[in-house]
């Protein structure tokens, strides 16, 4: 088993973080921010080309950070890849020593910044999670074609519980378990009242007992950028109090303010009976993603005897990165294609 899966499985209350897609030949460049958030974090997300844009082969920027000694959980969508190529990269990740997966439909080209380029949707997340799991458990390909040995993988999904419609989104996510997810992580969490709800749909149908569920958070760093995520990003929910509560306080004090909200959701979130551990993202500010599990008292990060990561470099190896109260270029959070 991968560390992430026997974390999970020990009953630790677990921590994950999205990894900010920088756009680079120079692996040091992918490996200085994944190496900040692996000194807090157990596993290190590496999203496949969210939004729709384009960036760095999740296959490859995993096996970096597998080689780093670093944890990931490969993202892997359907827009951009057929059956074939998706069942080669599942078995070449796996023959790289990848573990974790996280399969996912994605984000149509139409919400990107190549929105020309062909969509392919040959399957769907459910029929991938499926795809992988006859993989591992029937050592087969979907053609019947034998593996031997077949890859080992700790599956996981997304899910959505803040977009309508609302009694549908655990009986997507169940169909998606029973696919062959293991655990699930879901978008940004702002709404805690319709978490609440959901889960309490999830612990009816029992899912809780066969999936971990991770809830998405992360620190809104500005009023402005808050808005941006909830009438730009598809899929991001946040509700107007907790875009007037930032707006309320002076622009210099508006990150501590959205600092201080994530603290929050992320208390509350840790007494719903059913959730496994929380979901980090903050769009290329590993700090800030550091400093939420500091603050909030959440022990992560290598297991003693992992082999230790290096020291993130000080200096900032992407000087284009924008400021916070810029918006981020692209989608920040790797859900709304899920």
């Amino acid at each position: 088993m991968s560390r992430f899966e026997q974390r999970l499985r020990s009953g630790e209350f677990c921590v994950t973080a999205e990894l900010s897609p920088r756009d680079s030949a120079d692996p040091e460049v992918i490996l200085a921010p994944a190496r900040t958030l692996a000194a807090a974090v157990t596993a290190v997300n590496v999203p496949d080309s969210t939004g729709a844009n384009v960036h760095v082969s999740p296959l490859a920027c995993s096996i970096m950070l597998h080689h780093a000694g670093i944890e990931p959980i490969m993202q892997l969508g359907c827009r951009d890849r057929n059956r074939i190529a998706l069942q080669g990269d599942l078995l070449g990740a796996a023959a790289s020593g990848i573990r974790n997966v996280f399969l996912i439909t994605g984000d149509d080209t139409s919400v990107g910044n190549q929105s020309d380029a062909k969509r392919v949707f040959d399957l769907d997340s459910a029929q991938l999670l499926h795809t992988a799991e006859m993989m591992c458990v029937h050592r087969q390909f979907l053609n019947g074609t034998r593996l031997d040995p077949p890859p080992s993988f700790f599956i996981g999904a997304a899910a959505n519980p803040f977009v309508p419609p609302y009694d549908w989104r655990p009986h997507r996510m169940a169909k998606k378990v029973e696919a062959g997810a293991r655990f699930v992580q879901t978008q940004y969490c702002f709404d805690l009242p319709r978490l609440v709800t959901f889960m309490q749909q999830v612990r009816g149908l029992g899912l809780h007992e066969h999936a971990y569920i991770l809830v998405g958070v992360g620190p809104l760093p500005s009023a402005r950028i808050a808005d941006i995520l909830r009438t730009r990003v598809p899929g991001v929910v946040i509700p107007d109090a907790v875009v007037e509560r930032m707006a309320g306080v002076p622009k210099e004090q508006q990150e501590e303010e959205g600092m201080k909200i994530c603290l929050e959701i992320v208390e509350q979130v840790r007494e719903i009976d059913g959730v496994a551990g929380v979901h980090l993202m903050a769009h290329r500010r590993e700090d800030l993603v550091v400093e939420v599990v500091r603050r909030a008292g959440l022990q992560d990060g290598p297991t003693p005897g992992d082999p230790p990561a290096e020291e993130p470099t000080t200096e900032d190896p992407t000087p284009d990165e924008p400021t916070p109260d810029e918006p981020p270029p692209d989608e920040p959070a790797q859900h709304g294609g899920e």
